[in-house]
């Protein structure tokens, strides 16, 4: 009862790629690095990243 089987491992595999996979799209798509997107799961700093993403000039919106 105490570890994580196989099955457990797939389901958190399988919630992490539906939350990163669209998150690391969008900021790719803004111009942005998409490794930025793994912040997103620390759980200050998504919060700053949000609004760090909504208030700065773009890459994409410079040209």
């Amino acid at each position: 009862m105490g570890s994580l089987t196989i099955w457990h491992w797939l389901i958190i595999f399988f919630l992490f790629s539906t939350y990163i996979v669209p998150v690391w799209r969008i900021v790719s798509k803004a111009g942005f690095s998409g490794a930025w997107s793994l912040l997103s799961f620390v759980p200050v700093l998504n919060f700053i990243m949000l609004w760090v993403f909504a208030f700065s000039t773009w890459p994409r919106e410079r040209t």
